[in-house]
């Protein structure tokens, strides 16, 4: 047993010596990072444990820098290389080292130690300041705009139409495909980008035109109306004018932002945003916002028309009544491909609804966007449950005026929001058996404090019990 003893004994003196000169990293640069680091005393075992510990993590990253190497059907071993191979293996990589080419490595002796260094690349300073200064670039120039509005992108010159889209893959591509890096580089012919329009037949120019001159004409002449009528025909069920719907869009928004003092033109187009609406040939769904600002505005404006009296004002209020009628078109039609356009239309019509400081005409047009664009379920949950403080602090007031226009306002809102509970009878009568029954004094007082004065007493004069069960019932949705 000693002898076996004896004989183990100098051969793992001998392995441990072995291994020991195996050992390729210098202890001695461990052990300077460790008095760098705050560590002055650093035992012999724990410095040969973190030596060998070294070389095997940067066996590990030259393994896998030469695995990138060979993909990259190289030969030689470049920075980026061993950045990849840090960063496969959870390393934070090396900043400051990038470069194409290999690095050309210098060695200094320090005393009995080798320093290696980066050379850096020496360069003739003649030769430099006599070589040719490179062309000044572009001013920078900066803008913003809207890139989407509610999931569409809107028609403005800096969002690129399809046609560019495809136009951009045949341009140059490289230093000279921009201008800035072309000039910074030296050429002298640098490449710029062609401004791609769209391009329209004249034929469809032609016919753009001749519908403009038909709706703008106000001849009272019998041919000119069948001329405007055929004109809005051929819009609503032309299948070939894809190609106009941006113009026809511009097109009106532009006619109703300059001619808010005149319901001709503004009527006018209404009827062409209709026709537009009703071609199942077209497809509309990026241009649903676009269409309801002209249409907004003709159903919200404080201001429409510049005639006075109750004739003009009858016709303003017809206006108003046709817009809300196509902002439920446009609701209904347009609301499964773009998810926030019916809330959004609703809270527009609420918000003017409940402010005091519009004038009537803008309570009247509210009124029928909350009927058009919100259904059933929006009379029941905003319009009901805010006129009685519709009717206390806005109603009221206009009524007591007691001149002939306040009473025609009042009698056309009142009619409005009469039109809105009719909506929610008929609702709750095919929920019902159709049994009418009667009415009690006591559903008119429930009617009238639910409902305000003025739109209660017109309810309660109805004396429909149908009418009541409807309201009581709307009263306790949600």
């Amino acid at each position: 047993m000693a002898a076996a003893r004896d004989a183990r004994g100098p051969a793992q003196d001998g392995n441990k010596t072995a291994q020991e000169q195996r050992l390729l990293w210098n202890q001695e640069n461990v052990r300077d990072v460790a008095e760098s680091v705050g560590v002055p005393s650093l035992g012999d075992e724990a410095l040969r444990t973190l030596s060998q510990d070294v070389e095997y993590r940067i066996g590990q990253v030259l393994v896998e820098a030469l695995r990138y190497m060979r993909l990259a059907k190289r030969t030689t071993m470049t920075v980026q290389d061993v950045s990849q191979a840090l960063r496969v293996l959870d390393v934070e990589p090396l900043y400051g080292y990038d470069s194409t080419r290999p690095l050309r490595y210098g060695e200094a002796n320090l005393g009995s130690q080798a320093l290696f260094y980066i050379e850096d690349e020496e360069m003739e300073f003649e030769k430099l300041i006599n070589s040719a200064l490179p062309k000044i670039p572009r001013d920078a120039s900066f803008t913003r705009h809207w890139l989407a509005v509610d999931g569409v992108q809107p028609a403005s010159t800096s969002n690129p139409t399809t046609a560019e889209s495809r136009s951009q893959d045949l341009l140059p591509k490289g230093l000279g495909a921009n201008p800035a890096l072309a000039a910074l580089s030296g050429q002298d012919n640098p490449n710029f980008k062609p401004a791609v329009k769209h391009v329209v037949s004249q034929e469809l120019i032609l016919y753009f035109e001749k519908i403009q001159a038909a709706l703008m004409d106000e001849s009272p002449d019998v041919e000119v109306q069948r001329l405007r009528e055929a004109a809005l025909e051929s819009v609503s069920s032309e299948p070939s004018i894809h190609q106009l719907v941006p113009y026809f869009v511009n097109f009106i928004s532009t006619q109703v932002t300059h001619h808010l003092d005149d319901t001709f033109v503004l009527r006018q187009m209404m009827q062409l945003t209709n026709a537009l609406i009703n071609n199942d040939n077209l497809f509309l769904a990026p241009y649903a916002s676009p269409l309801c600002a002209p249409v907004l505005t003709c159903m919200l404006g404080r201001k429409i028309g510049s005639e006075v009296g109750t004739a003009a004002l009858k016709e303003q209020y017809q206006l108003r009544e046709l817009a809300a009628s196509l902002v439920g078109q446009i609701a209904r039609k347009y609301s499964d491909s773009n998810k926030i356009l019916r809330p959004k239309l609703v809270r527009t019509c609420l918000k003017s609804f409940l402010n005091p400081s519009v004038p009537p005409a803008v309570w009247f047009g509210a009124i029928h966007g909350l009927i058009s664009a919100g259904g059933v379920d929006v009379v029941k949950i905003l319009l009901l449950k805010n006129l009685k403080e519709f009717d206390a602090s806005m109603l009221t007031p206009l009524q007591q005026k007691n001149d002939p226009l306040s009473s025609h306002e009042t009698r056309a809102i009142v009619g409005a929001i009469m039109k809105a509970i009719q909506l929610v009878v008929d609702d709750d009568t095919a929920m019902t058996d159709g049994m009418n029954g009667y009415s009690s004094e006591n559903e008119a007082s429930q009617i009238k404090a639910y409902l305000g004065d003025i739109v209660g007493d017109k309810v309660v004069q109805l004396g429909d019990h149908k009418v009541f069960r409807a309201i009581l019932d709307a009263k306790n949705f949600s």
